[in-house]
């Protein structure tokens, strides 16, 4: 299977975001380095595409990749755009380029178990306390379920041919993000009341993602904190160059 890593440029909603993470050093190593590192160390993986900034990309990493990529300022734009460089697949891995604690230990188990669910779209998520445990420091937004507390990875397996059915759903999620009101419009006031009151279970997720986009959707429960320890701050910095 081939992969396409995300790499564009954060303009940046807060004051300590940084931007253009793919180029940021850590320990004297692009942060993107430790990304596309660990995807050559898995078998699955064929072919890398990268999308960001083409020129600055170019510059460092060209020779480590197969396809560099001009973006744009929509994330669903540029998986569309990336997915040009691989007609005919049948399934991707999409992940982001700020996870520099990512193993190839962590993306082997998620694609294996991805494949075993013959899923059109799985997504990765880690428990709470697997987090605590292991990366006691480090702060993450945590969605509290029936089955536990959980944080979204990322990385992502889907099947290209489903582009079409989410391409709407992920730019109205991505554009009402911070507008429960507007989100509850698509998802249903129940669904969100109960994923509030913390009694939604992964499987509710499931079906009505499902429901939703007429696909097979699935989520694998990781047991690699890494997949989800993205940088978006300049104390997560820090916290990275610590375990690195």
């Amino acid at each position: 299977m081939n992969a396409i890593v995300l790499a564009g440029e954060k303009k940046g909603e807060k004051v300590n975001a940084i931007e253009n993470k793919a180029l940021l050093k850590i320990n004297d190593k692009y942060m993107i380095d430790y990304v596309l590192d660990s995807l050559k160390k898995v078998p699955q993986i064929d072919k890398i595409a990268v999308i960001g900034d083409e020129e600055q990309l170019s510059k460092a990493i060209a020779d480590k990749v197969d396809y560099v990529i001009q973006g744009t300022d929509s994330i669903v734009e540029n998986i569309i755009m990336a997915l040009d460089c691989f007609t005919g697949d049948k399934e991707i891995l999409l992940l982001t380029c700020d996870i520099p604690m990512i193993t190839h230990e962590a993306l082997e188990h998620f694609i294996k178990n991805a494949r075993e669910k013959n899923a059109d779209l799985c997504y990765s998520i880690v428990e709470k306390s697997l987090n605590d445990e292991r990366y006691p420091e480090v702060k993450r937004t945590y969605a509290k379920l029936k089955e536990g507390e959980f944080t979204g990875g990322n990385v992502f397996y889907f099947n290209p041919e489903i582009k079409d059915r989410c391409r709407d759903f992920a730019d109205q999620m991505l554009k009402f993000r911070k507008s429960p009101a507007k989100m509850a419009r698509i998802l249903g006031f129940i669904f969100l009341i109960k994923l509030a009151l913390g009694i939604l279970t992964i499987d509710a997720i499931k079906k009505k993602c499902d429901k939703l986009l007429n696909i097979n959707a699935a989520v694998v429960i990781s047991p690699y904190p890494e997949i989800g320890n993205d940088v978006d701050k300049i104390s997560d910095v820090e916290f990275v160059k610590k375990y690195l």
